[in-house]
């Protein structure tokens, strides 16, 4: 029989972290392509472990759109930072979980006794996605390159075509699932139809997003998270704060904005996550070894879970990967005290959290004769999401381990739960655990804390 999930004795131990900003496609990191993002956040990672690159033994880095002139982006991540070139890297993809597979691949490798120390983390550029040209554009564009002679060539470039100059956005065919025909917001739509959840309840999950995300930069939550990106690099002023967050959301201007995957829909640009270059960095060990070394890490993993859904209903797969960590570790929804659920869509969330607590779905789809449970949405993206945020597709994972156990010390609680859900009809999530002699980061935090009724 299958497990369920699958628990990681000892935990793995994340000793330290950090982030680029993540800001939106085409703007201020537009210039900066995915390894040197990646670089960034490993060299800062390494930094905040009080640790050289050569402390590492092997690297593992999430992507998805690939980078064009950087082949198994993880290896060229590690050797641009320092670590020596006899340590070797590798770069897996799971669609939006790569960030997460790239941690799940390091505790593998420690437990298979490969490597001692690893760099987990995850990047993407999504300004810097290719565009495609036609076939018959590239085979037009292959004639001009392999002709012998000035004259050929001008003999071939008489045939050229407008249509050769009109390339197709690589981006747009990455967010379109090729089993089910429906890009990713179209599966957001239907989850909304499904579940019956109206455009202005959408739209006041967004402004929420906002709202806390801003409540959190106010406070100071992200200042030890995020690494500042120089202006020589932004090509203007340094950056050190997330961009996607607007200050003067409303739900006016948000009521505005028209749908975009369908005419009659009720998802919009307001109410989903921006597409995002960004990356994030992990220094991992086995908590056995961090305690051998005397280390005092951020936190742990537990367990984790990867479950498979429908295509066209991907939204719904942190219920289904929750549902299988569940069961695996005998724990309840309960249980946790603070939740991460990534928001791709508002619409998707919202699902999950109906299918959640819904008797009939669980009873259908998970095999249960009872509801997984109601979420509280006080426990549930504390500090904001991916609306406000922004959703680098390979970094979010593992930003999401990383804010976590971040709010988990910065309001004096212990466990969380991460989870999101994966373009082709799959979810992930992760128990992690925050390390009790770690104090809130900062005064400001202490008081939240103190001030919000979380148990």
């Amino acid at each position: 029989m299958i497990s369920p999930c699958t628990t990681l004795d000892p935990p793995l131990a994340i000793v330290a972290g950090k982030r680029t900003p993540f800001a939106k496609a085409f703007g201020a990191l537009a210039d900066v392509p995915a390894d040197r993002l990646g670089v960034l956040a490993t060299r800062e990672a390494l930094q905040a472990a009080h640790m050289q690159p050569s402390a590492i033994d092997e690297a593992v880095f999430g992507n998805v759109s690939g980078q064009s002139d950087a082949a198994n982006l993880g290896r060229v991540i590690a050797l641009k930072a320092g670590i020596p070139q006899d340590r070797i890297a590798h770069t897996v993809n799971r669609n939006c979980a790569s960030g997460i597979e790239s941690v799940v691949s390091a505790a593998q490798i420690i437990r298979d006794g490969r490597a001692d120390v690893l760099l987990a983390g995850g990047v993407e550029s999504m300004s810097q996605v290719p565009f495609l040209f036609s076939t018959e554009g590239k085979k037009w564009f292959m004639r001009i390159e392999r002709a012998r002679s000035w004259k050929d060539r001008l003999a071939i470039a008489t045939e050229w075509r407008p249509a050769f100059f009109k390339p197709t956005p690589q981006l747009k065919l990455g967010l379109t699932d090729p089993t089910c025909g429906l890009n990713m917001g179209q599966t957001a739509e239907l989850l909304a139809r499904d579940f019956n959840i109206s455009r202005e309840r959408q739209d006041e999950f967004a402004l929420e997003s906002h709202r806390r995300t801003l409540a959190a930069k106010e406070r100071g939550f992200y200042n030890d998270e995020i690494l500042t990106i120089s202006g020589d690099l932004t090509g203007s002023a340094p950056l050190s704060e997330d961009l996607g967050m607007r200050k003067n959301q409303s739900m006016e201007s948000l009521a505005k904005l028209k749908p975009v995957f369908e005419k009659e829909g009720t998802v919009t640009v307001g109410n989903s996550c921006p597409v995002t270059d960004g990356a994030v960095a992990l220094v991992v060990m086995s908590a056995d070894l961090a305690k051998e070394r005397g280390l005092s890490p951020l936190g742990y993993i537990h367990a984790y879970s990867i479950a498979g859904c429908d295509p066209k209903r991907m939204g719904l797969g942190p219920v289904f990967a929750i549902d299988k960590l569940l069961k695996g570790t005998g724990k309840q929804l309960s249980d946790f005290d603070l939740i991460e659920i990534n928001e791709a869509f508002a619409a998707q969330v919202l699902a999950c959290l109906e299918a959640l607590k819904s008797t009939e779905f669980s009873k259908t789809h998970l095999d249960r004769d009872a509801a997984i449970g109601e979420l509280d949405p006080e426990r549930l993206n504390v500090n904001g999401g991916a609306i406000a945020l922004g959703h680098p597709v390979g970094a979010t994972g593992t930003r999401l381990i990383l804010t976590l156990l971040r709010a988990l010390h910065s309001r004096g609680l212990s466990t969380g739960l991460a989870s999101l859900c994966v373009g082709g009809g799959q979810g992930a999530a992760v128990w992690l655990e925050a390390a009790p002699d770690r104090s809130v980061s900062s005064p400001s935090e202490a008081a939240v804390a103190n001030e919000t009724n979380l148990g």
